[in-house]
């Protein structure tokens, strides 16, 4: 391993892996920061505090600091760094070559905050999202995200993960120069379900945290009309969230409750095991930065479908060759059904998914991340794919 210039990095995100609603989004960063820490570096995460959670513990290597809540955590984040600087509060000691600022609608404000080198991650722009926060937060929120963040970042290096994310920074005025694309990677399906048998009757997977901008009803909707022409058709959903409750009632008052099963959040061995026994895996996200469940349905040679509006699934898709996107409801319907019905298309889509897969994985993106961490601590700056 060549020797490194960057030795210390410190992580900011407002959730981790093991909060309970970790998403994609915390996933990344917790494999880089661990890949990295792997190779010598002192990796610290500061992240928000939930019910179970220790202050302080580390996990594969990366050191977690946990403080502060939904959104607390970022005053409480502020806070830490500012007393840092003069040997107090719980990140006394942490002196990163470079800072990791995850904005997730929301930046740490890490620079000014910290006073040191800062990277902002961004998966994806949250302008779909926003409105669920509510008239006033969401009108704040963008105003932030939109006006706000880019003004403040100008000069900064920002990374994202996807290029459709990279062009939507751009649209909001951030310079192309200064946006480095670093990829998703991908953890190693259990090699024993790989091999497990497909469902003998259709199964249809979504595997998504259950919020709303998640449309998850859009699946639902498509079931009850399917179901009618395939009475056994059934759909399995992977994931927790606070939107749960209500996408149980939708699936009862449309008559399908007995064609759908929520897992909720399960163990990585069991989310495969869906994974292997579906035909068809569908994201139906308003937004995505990436569309990390794509590529883990891919490595069972499942064919995803989704929304080509979504952004990110322009990436980790291609359309027509791994997977399908579509334009509306109607042609969600149509092409689920498609696929179903339609045993080489659907062979064919799912075989070259896995061998895509292959392309990806956490080592490849810290090796990445790496390279644009260390042109940072150099003074450069890093546009495009890495």
């Amino acid at each position: 391993m060549v020797a490194m210039s960057v030795h210390s990095v410190l992580l900011l995100c407002w959730r981790d892996t093991g909060h309970p609603q970790g998403g994609g989004s915390e996933t990344y960063l917790q494999r880089i920061g661990s890949q990295l820490a792997a190779d010598g570096v002192d990796v610290m995460l500061r992240t928000a505090r939930y019910r179970g959670a220790p202050r302080r513990e580390v996990l594969d290597g990366v050191t977690i600091s946990r403080g502060g809540g939904r959104y607390g955590v970022y005053v409480r984040a502020g806070v830490a760094m500012v007393a840092a600087r003069f040997g107090l509060g719980p990140l006394r000691g942490v002196r990163p070559d470079v800072v990791i600022d995850s904005q997730n609608g929301i930046p740490f404000l890490a620079r000014l905050a910290f006073g040191r080198r800062s990277v902002l991650l961004v998966h994806h722009c949250h302008r779909e999202q926003w409105p669920v926060a509510g008239p006033l937060m969401s009108r704040i929120g963008w105003f932030v995200e939109s006006t706000l963040s880019p003004r403040l970042h100008r000069d900064n290096q920002y990374v994202t993960v996807s290029l459709p994310s990279a062009r939507d920074l751009a649209d909001l005025g951030v310079d192309p120069g200064h946006v480095a694309v670093v990829r998703n990677g991908l953890d190693e399906a259990p090699v024993d379900t790989l091999t497990m048998p497909r469902s003998e009757t259709p199964r249809v997977a979504v595997l998504s945290r259950l919020v709303p901008h998640k449309q998850i009803e859009d699946v639902l909707d498509a079931v009850a009309r399917l179901v009618p022409r395939s009475p056994a058709l059934h759909l399995d959903v992977v994931g927790g969230g606070w939107w749960h409750d209500r996408l149980v009632a939708h699936a009862s008052k449309l008559g399908i409750a007995d064609a759908v099963t929520f897992h909720g959040h399960v163990d990585d061995r069991a989310k495969h095991e869906v994974l292997q026994r579906c035909w068809v895996h569908v994201l139906p996200s308003r937004k995505e930065g990436w569309g990390l469940a794509v590529t883990e349905a891919a490595q069972h040679a499942v064919p995803t479908i989704g929304y080509r509006s979504s952004g990110g699934l322009m990436d980790s898709i291609v359309d027509g060759v791994t997977g399908l996107l579509v334009d509306d409801h109607d042609e969600l319907v149509s092409r689920i059904e498609q696929l179903l019905s339609d045993d080489v298309l659907r062979e064919q889509l799912g075989a070259k998914a896995q061998v895509r897969s292959g392309e990806f994985s956490w080592r490849q993106s810290a090796d990445a991340m790496r390279v644009v961490l260390e042109s940072v601590v150099d003074g450069g700056r890093i546009g495009g794919v890495v």
